[in-house]
C-alpha cells in the first residue's frame, strides 16, 4: 500500500514523445540521438529509450558503461540500436563493451591505445575544441590521421565535440568552436561529425552536422535555460499538504529564523522536501503551482516545506505542483541557481512514479 503523504513524480512519455519531433524538425534531417546518462536524466533511461526508440531513435549516449548495460537489456535483441558511452574505454572494460555491443567514446591518446590493444573495434573520436574538458587536442587528432598505425583495427564512425556556451547564442565561443571542428572534421572527411547537444540543436543549420545529442530539451528543458513554449513538461512532481498555518508579523519560519513573517500569511505544510528533489536553495525564489495560481515558496526542509496559499481554498491531503507544466523546470533551477539537468536528477526514488504513454 502506497504512502498517502508520498510524493508523486508523473513522467509523461507522450510529453517526451512531443518534443523528440519537435526537436527532430529543427534538426532539420540530422539524426536526433538521445541523451540517456545518469537514467534517463533521472526519469527512468528504460522506458524513456523504449518510447524514443519507438518515435524513431536509433542511436543513443550514456555516461557510464554500466548505463550502456542496463539500456542494452531494456532495449534487447529486437532493437539494435547503437549506444555510445561518453567515458570511453577504461581499463580492462573492453570484453564488457564486446558483449553489449557498446561503441566508446574516445577522449585521450590512451584511450585510443587501449582500444586498439583490445583488437577490431567501432568508436567515436571526442576532439576538444574549446571546452577545455574532455576530448583530444586538434594537433593530436591531426597526428592520428597522418600516421598509417595509430588508427589501425578503430572503425571510428563518428567525430564529435561539444559546445560550451550553446545556451548563448551570441557568444563568441561558440564561432570559434564551430571554426575548430571544421577544421578537425575536414580530417575525417567519409566520418559522420556530432557538435551539439539540446542548445546547439537550436543554434542554426551550421552546427547540427550529422548527428544531434539532445538531452534536457527532450525532457523539456528550454535550450536557452528558459522556459521554452515549444517544449512540453515531462516530468511533474506533487506532494500533498499536511497542514494548513495562519503566521502572524513576528513569527519566524524554519531553522535559523531566517524567514520573517511581517503581515498575517496563511501557509500551507507540503509533504516533500530535498530529500524529494527540491533543491533547498530554492527558497524565497522559487515558485508552486496551487489552486490555479503560482504560489511563493517560503522554506524547503528535508521532508516538508513550506508555500505561501493567502485565501486559496485549501484542505490537508490536497495536491501542490512543484514542477511540471505549471512549475516550469527552468524556472525552478533559476530560482535554486542552478541548471534543469540538476533539478531532474536529484528527483528522489522516494516519490511515487507513475507512467503516462505507452513505453
Amino acid at each position: 500500500m502506497g504512502d498517502p503523504a508520498a510524493a508523486r513524480l508523473t513522467i509523461d512519455l507522450d510529453a517526451l514523445a512531443h518534443n523528440h519531433a519537435v526537436l527532430r524538425a529543427e534538426a532539420k534531417g540530422a539524426d536526433v540521438a538521445p541523451v540517456l546518462k545518469s537514467d534517463g536524466y533521472g526519469l527512468g533511461a528504460a522506458p524513456v529509450g523504449l518510447r524514443l526508440w519507438a518515435e524513431g531513435a536509433r542511436s543513443f549516449f550514456v555516461a557510464r558503461l554500466s548505463e550502456g548495460e542496463a539500456l542494452r537489456a531494456a532495449f534487447g535483441p529486437d532493437r539494435p540500436a547503437t549506444i555510445y558511452v561518453l567515458d570511453g574505454l577504461t581499463e580492462g572494460a573492453a570484453p564488457r563493451f564486446a558483449a553489449a555491443n557498446l561503441t566508446p567514446v574516445l577522449s585521450s591518446l590512451p584511450q585510443i591505445g587501449a582500444a586498439q590493444a583490445a583488437g577490431p573495434m567501432s568508436v567515436a573520436l571526442n576532439i576538444d575544441t574549446g571546452m577545455g574538458r574532455q576530448g583530444l587536442a586538434p594537433d593530436e587528432a591531426r597526428a592520428l590521421v597522418q600516421s598509417t598505425d595509430r588508427l589501425r583495427g578503430l572503425n571510428v564512425g563518428l567525430v564529435m565535440s561539444h559546445l560550451g556556451s550553446g545556451a548563448e547564442p551570441e557568444n563568441p565561443r561558440n564561432t570559434r568552436q564551430l571554426t575548430t571542428f571544421l577544421e578537425t572534421k575536414a580530417l575525417f572527411p567519409k566520418t559522420r561529425a556530432s557538435l551539439s547537444a539540446s542548445a546547439g540543436t537550436f543554434l542554426g543549420p551550421d552546427y547540427r552536422f550529422d548527428l544531434v545529442r539532445p538531452g534536457i530539451s527532450l525532457f523539456g528543458g528550454g535550450p536557452r535555460e528558459t522556459p521554452d513554449p515549444r517544449l512540453k513538461a515531462v516530468a511533474t512532481l506533487s506532494a500533498p499538504i499536511l497542514d494548513i498555518r495562519t503566521l502572524r508579523p513576528g513569527d519566524a519560519l524554519g531553522y535559523g529564523e531566517s524567514v520573517r513573517i511581517d503581515a498575517t500569511t496563511r501557509v500551507a505544510v507540503v509533504a516533500a522536501g530535498y530529500t524529494d528533489g527540491v533543491i533547498r536553495a530554492a527558497k524565497g525564489a522559487g515558485r508552486a503551482w496551487f489552486a490555479g495560481a503560482v504560489r511563493r515558496l517560503l522554506i524547503v526542509n528535508m521532508d516538508m516545506l513550506v508555500i505561501e496559499i493567502d485565501d486559496a481554498d485549501a484542505a490537508p491531503g490536497d495536491h501542490v505542483e512543484l514542477l511540471g507544466e505549471n512549475a516550469p523546470l527552468d524556472d525552478l533551477a533559476a530560482a535554486a541557481g542552478t541548471v534543469a539537468h540538476e533539478i531532474l536528477v536529484r528527483l528522489s526514488r522516494r516519490a511515487e512514479r507513475i507512467y503516462l504513454g505507452e513505453a
